[in-house]
């Protein structure tokens, strides 16, 4: 930098300014986002000699009235990320648009008594005004809304390439319905007994549907894990909701001849079968169950299916049951068992039925002990004599009273007896995946038609590809009518169709896809959001995909994650995608509370706007607020002392070039004191930028700028190298708080845009920290941490170890007979007793 300072070190004298204006952030701001704008500055250009950096937040619903401060916690730092790349020279695509289908908007709409349509539009208007207020460089030339037909069309090409490549199928099946939402939920959208809305009462209802077979590709979402970047936290909620477990399927039989399966990890323990349980929601609980059981049966089916699953699983609970009357025969053995049904097994598990072993599952034990059903001991640890246990032995041991398996450790036991079952045609090894097929179908207004038809002749029938859009009539009444199908089924024309195979009469399928359909490949679409051929352009996706850096709050860890990347392996596998990965990077911002320590809502009354933040302080005090306040993946409570203080920050940034440019400068000598730190802040700041360590990016820059300031209090200002760490100061900025770098670069002399200027680069030798940490061991052992010059010789740095108490401490009484050192980092020192 020291040819720069000499470069530029007149430019503060061929720019004095005489009458600097004060800082006004509501007359700066505006001016600046409309310039930006009308110049195009943040356009993405597709295919350029540049290297690209695609970073992208999540998809946000428009449903609501506006955004609140907590969602800038996401929108800033992006923004901040996406400028810096700009700056180092990347063509950076930072694209913004609307998840607008879908149950969230519907319900905003149903709320205000407004069609969806109309709320879209306003809501999608209204928070692109507020980002745009904040000072976010989103392209906006490549917004997008999933509601508008030239998007849902590809959603509706999509499900039919999935459907010809056997990926998409028609079931009945019990399915989770929301009486609120009065739509069917994905097993994702429902946690805890829970609509993923809020809505409590979940009940399961036999009811035809859509899928998709997402359980085709369990084992690579789980392989594609360890692949990318992401927070661990975030795979291994994805690891646990794809639940794989290797086990086996062994063939238990009614008495009818009717086979059922039941899966088990433990085929050591078959004959200690003593009863056999099934799901409530079974087919053969009807089949199996005695006339003289079938009341009780019935009763307690219609108050299982009311509870969620997670209610059904709890450990804490009491587990509860009906014997059906019926009885299955294990194979292995021949002994006849009897049949219950019991709340604790789910249909959506497994096979849906489990196999009793009292002596050595806990649960087992205790259903048997309060029905009174045996206890037969299969696995005997070391010293059991016979004796009635008190509780179930789950732990290692010999296999007993299993006939030729006699006298086997139980480890060896799992594997001959799957060799076993195998061999005489009584099961086979299986994997199982808690992850069930994903349900697409709902029975709402708001969202994609599915585009299938049904003829009376023909059956089932995709609509044929030049017959899309098959578009989403207008309806004045959308609300559902408890019927339990869509609001579409009352809209003849919509309805009524033509068999494309047979040109005969047929019906539309009246059900729509969940919004998470539409968000499962939008990242695709903004590569080439006006492409009309396909529903990406494969020159452009190449050139952009995948996505660099994906940031958003941790609420859809499963749910959207997941669906994107099972979307992205379908389309690798149809020769679409060069890649199987969407998202390289992902990051989880932290959530930000309202003043009372609650998440805003508007119920709450806790809700800070944007508005009323950028109307007071301005925006670039409400960006340098967002990342100061607490690291970029922490919550943090909201707090307007805080903001203040940001506001004045940047009165002290604007205070030092009206103190410095109101001033005669010579600017001829250099100060390598100030360059020193300025290499080392533009190292810093850099480093902090590349790892989002927003916080402390902010704190480094005041540093920065106390430096500055206390320069000019002591009266040492006037040097080349003052001058030139304002004008840096200005780049280094322009990323957080853009709208005040702008202005000050357009004042001091310099020339339209401070945004279009090459972030600065440090020299390595400048930017060293002259004093570093070192952590002292002794023994490996970390006893002391101790501060030395850089260039501290080994020697000095082993003294000044000995002066440490702690280090001193450990030392007594042993003898140094070695020391490993690395420069700036760690000693070791080895004794020996």
């Amino acid at each position: 930098m020291s040819d720069h300072i000499q470069e530029k070190k007149h430019r503060s004298e061929q720019h004095e300014v005489n009458n600097w204006p004060t800082y006004n952030p509501q007359a700066i701001e505006p001016k600046w986002q409309q310039r930006w704008e009308k110049d195009g500055l943040y356009i993405a250009h597709d295919a350029n000699d540049k290297q690209k950096y695609y970073c992208m937040d999540f998809f946000p619903y428009p449903s609501g009235d506006g955004l609140h401060v907590g969602h800038c916690r996401n929108y800033i730092p992006t923004d901040v990320l996406s400028r810096y790349k700009r700056m180092q020279g990347y063509n950076v695509l930072h694209p913004m648009g609307w998840d607008a289908f879908g149950e969230p908007t519907e319900q905003f709409a149903v709320t205000h008594g407004i069609q969806p349509r109309e709320t879209t539009d306003r809501n999608t208007a209204n928070f692109r005004r507020q980002m745009t207020i904040i000072g976010t460089s989103y392209d906006w030339t490549r917004e997008i809304d999933s509601s508008k037909p030239e998007y849902y069309r590809w959603t509706q090409w999509f499900f039919l390439l999935m459907y010809k490549h056997n990926l998409v199928y028609r079931d009945l099946n019990w399915q989770w319905w929301c009486p609120t939402c009065q739509t069917t939920l994905s097993s994702h959208e429902v946690i805890g007994g829970v609509c993923w809305r809020g809505h409590t009462g979940i009940t399961k209802r036999e009811i035809p549907a859509w899928y998709f077979r997402i359980t085709a590709y369990a084992d690579e979402l789980l392989s594609g894990l360890d692949e990318i970047d992401w927070p661990e936290h975030i795979k291994m909620m994805q690891r646990n909701w794809i639940g794989r477990s290797s086990g086996c399927e062994i063939d238990f039989h009614t008495e009818t001849g009717e086979s059922v399966p039941v899966f088990t990890t433990r085929p050591d323990t078959i004959y200690g079968v003593t009863f056999f349980v099934l799901a409530p929601e079974h087919p053969l609980v009807h089949k199996i169950t005695t006339p003289e059981n079938r009341l009780e049966v019935s009763a307690y089916i219609s108050e299982a299916v009311k509870m969620s699953e997670i209610d059904r699983m709890s450990e804490a609970r009491e587990k509860t049951g009906v014997f059906t009357g019926g009885y299955v025969i294990n194979p292995f053995n021949d002994d006849r068992v009897p049949v219950w049904i019991a709340d604790y097994v789910l249909i959506s598990y497994g096979t849906g039925a489990v196999m009793g072993v009292p002596a050595h599952d806990q649960r087992d034990f205790e259903f048997a002990g309060k029905y009174h059903l045996p206890v037969k001991v299969v696995i005997a640890s070391d010293g059991y004599k016979g004796e009635t246990l008190e509780k179930a032995y789950t732990g290692a041991g010999s296999m007993v009273n299993s006939g030729p398996f006699d006298g086997l450790q139980n480890e060896v036991g799992i594997d001959k007896g799957m060799d076993y079952l195998e061999e005489h045609s009584l099961g086979r090894r299986t994997v199982l995946y808690r992850m069930r097929d994903w349900l697409i179908s709902r029975q709402r207004y708001w969202g994609t038609p599915i585009p299938v038809i049904y003829c009376k002749d023909c059956g089932e029938v995709p609509v044929p590809e030049e017959q899309l859009p098959v578009l989403l009539p207008p309806m004045d009444n959308f609300l559902p009518d408890g019927s339990g199908l869509s609001p579409l089924s009352r809209v003849p024309e919509f309805v009524n169709a033509t068999c494309p195979k047979c040109g005969g009469p047929a019906r539309r399928e009246t059900d729509t896809m969940g919004g998470f359909a539409c968000s499962s490949w939008y990242f695709l679409r903004f590569t080439s959001p006006h492409y009309d051929k396909g529903p990406f352009n494969p020159a452009t996706m190449k050139y952009w995909m995948p996505v660099d850096l994906y940031v958003g709050g941790a609420e859809h860890a499963v749910l959207h994650l997941l669906y994107a990347r099972f979307w992205t392996k379908v389309l690798a596998d149809a020769g679409l995608l060069p890649f199987r990965e969407p998202f390289t990077k992902l990051l989880n911002q932290g959530q930000l509370m309202g003043p009372d320590g609650h998440r805003m809502s508007k119920s709450r009354g806790n809700v800070i706007t944007p508005d009323s933040m950028v109307e007071t302080y301005g925006a670039d005090a409400l960006r340098i607020y967002e990342m100061f306040i607490a690291p970029f993946d922490q919550d943090i409570t909201w707090s307007t002392e805080g903001i203040n203080g940001a506001r004045r920050f940047l009165n002290r940034i604007w205070t030092l070039y009206t103190d410095t440019y109101n001033q005669s400068a010579s600017a001829t000598d250099v100060d390598s004191g100030l360059e020193r730190l300025l290499h080392k802040t533009v190292r810093r700041v850099s480093e902090r930028i590349d790892t989002l360590r927003f916080n402390t990016m902010v704190s480094i820059l005041m540093e920065f700028v106390n430096a500055l300031a206390e320069k000019q209090r002591a009266g040492t200002w006037n040097t080349a190298s003052y001058h030139y760490a304002l004008e840096t100061l200005l780049t280094l900025i322009a990323p957080a708080v853009p709208h005040i770098a702008e202005e000050l670069w357009e004042l001091t002399g310099h020339p339209y845009s401070v945004h279009q200027q090459s972030w600065p680069v440090w020299e390595d030798e400048l930017a060293k920290d002259e004093i570093v940490q070192v952590a002292v061991q002794v023994d490996s052992k970390v006893r002391g941490v101790i501060d030395i010059m850089i260039d501290t010789s080994q020697e000095d740095v082993l003294e000044q170890a000995y002066l440490h108490p702690r280090v001193q401490q450990h030392l007594q009484g042993r003898k140094v007979i070695k020391v490993f050192y690395v420069p700036g980092k760690i000693l070791n020192i080895v004794t020996q007793s």
